[in-house]
């Protein structure tokens, strides 16, 4: 098989870790398999400044992929250096709510001085290794991954000397309806040069790729100029290579398992008062909440104040290795929307891993968003409002009496197989392929 290369560049790449790494390297990963061969433009890991770090993903990398790494200004790095990490603001803003003068004082500079966000200083370097990149391995086809929508800006540049080059843009999350982005307290000329930014990217990339119709529905609403047939729906997936071992349930345990970040404007509080009315309905039975990732104390007071702390482990940030083995430990999956003006378009990509773990998933949030959608396609699991109460715990219940009764509880119907990242990696190549011919 001969292999048309092309240019993947993305902020997010090993030994990053999180969410925000896995949809690009799992496409990456099966590229090859479909007539495809990866050259992988990426951040010098030593000058990034990731939210997280998960050295365990560079064994998904494939072999014989050619990664190429660049200089960058991080202005993160300098803040964290002067007010301390904990102080600056990231996506989602768990502490948005509760913070210190200072707190906020970063959000308005990150808000006002680094548009569209603070990894603006990669993009300069990034274009100059581009355009060698582009030369050299004789590519005519590029991939660009963002959020950081930053990243798209080197598109936009690119398109100035390579007018007939073919950009793909994948956009994982929106860009100025981003749940959160009330919280960066943009001045009327900062959110009027964003959304020019973001109208540019839409207007002049060949593909976009959202994850969710909602999304796709957003962005086809920033310009006339932007045609319906350029914007396509793939979803995020679960990569099969990572489920592959079964693990089984912690014995005598029913264990409800979270993993991932949350902030306030989740509001699980439902949840936990459920959980306390559950652990009391059966006093029997030992009844576990596992939360796998950063909680603010905010939320683990919400535990408390509920009267369940004494039922709940907080794990704290795990590598994606030990993620995936928490999910497939668990009894039931908790997966909750946050409580926004865009949340039925909220497809995170934890609802997917979670579905390759075949356990049944609770979901709070809107009841006919995306998310509800998928889980009733898949039969995996329910999306309840939060003041659907009562069927919340009929859901726990039922589940915890079956667990009681047989053991390990599995979920799902084969639907859930188009959600492999191998099979979303195909329709990318394809529509990567059929530009490149």
């Amino acid at each position: 098989m001969v292999l048309e290369k092309v240019l993947v560049i993305t902020y997010y790449w090993p030994p990053s870790g999180g969410a925000g790494v896995q949809r690009t390297l799992k496409f990456v990963k099966y590229f090859m398999n479909f007539g495809l061969l990866p050259v992988v433009l990426t951040v010098d890991p030593v000058k990034a400044s990731y939210p997280v770090v998960d050295e365990s993903l560079l064994s998904d990398v494939p072999k014989g992929v050619k990664v190429i790494t660049t200089n960058s200004f991080e202005p993160l790095n300098i803040l964290s250096s002067i007010a301390g990490k904990k102080n600056v603001p990231y996506g989602g803003f768990a502490n948005a709510n509760k913070e210190s003068l200072t707190q906020k004082a970063l959000r308005w500079i990150r808000g006002n001085f680094f548009i569209p966000d603070a990894r603006v200083g990669w993009v300069s370097y990034a274009v100059n290794a581009a355009k060698k990149i582009i030369k050299e391995e004789g590519i005519t086809c590029v991939y660009i991954s963002s959020p950081p929508h930053s990243s798209q800006l080197i598109g936009l540049e690119l398109r100035k000397t390579h007018p007939n080059l073919c950009w793909i843009a994948d956009l994982r999350d929106p860009w100025t309806d981003i749940y959160y982005y009330k919280d960066l307290l943009h001045t009327p000329l900062a959110a009027h040069k964003d959304a020019q930014l973001e109208r540019n990217v839409l207007e002049q990339a060949n593909i976009i790729l959202v994850v969710s119709d909602a999304i796709r529905k957003i962005f086809l609403l920033k310009s006339d100029s932007i045609a319906e047939q350029k914007i396509h729906v793939i979803p995020n997936g679960y990569d099969e290579d990572d489920f592959r071992e079964t693990k089984v349930s912690v014995p005598g345990q029913f264990v409800i398992t979270y993993v991932g970040t949350m902030a306030d404007i989740y509001k699980p509080e439902v949840f936990f008062n459920v959980l306390s009315t559950i652990i009391r309905q059966f006093a029997d039975s030992t009844i576990k909440f596992r939360f796998v990732g950063n909680a603010p104390g905010s939320i683990r007071k919400m535990a408390g104040e509920a009267g369940v702390d004494a039922n709940c482990e907080w794990i704290g940030h795990v590598s994606h290795t030990a993620a995936v083995r928490y999910m497939q430990e668990a009894n039931m999956l908790l997966l909750v929307i946050p409580d926004s003006d865009g949340a039925k378009g909220i497809l995170t990509g934890k609802l997917f891993e979670y579905l390759g773990a075949r356990k049944p998933i609770l979901g709070i949030g809107p009841a006919d968003g995306d998310a509800a959608a998928i889980l009733n396609e898949c039969a995996a699991g329910v999306m309840l409002e939060r003041n659907e109460q009562q069927k919340m715990l009929d859901f726990l219940s039922d589940h915890i009496n079956a667990w009681k009764s047989g053991g390990n509880i599995y979920s799902g119907n084969e639907k859930i197989l188009d959600y492999r990242r191998s099979a979303l990696a195909r329709q990318v190549a394809h529509l990567l392929g059929a530009e490149i011919l």
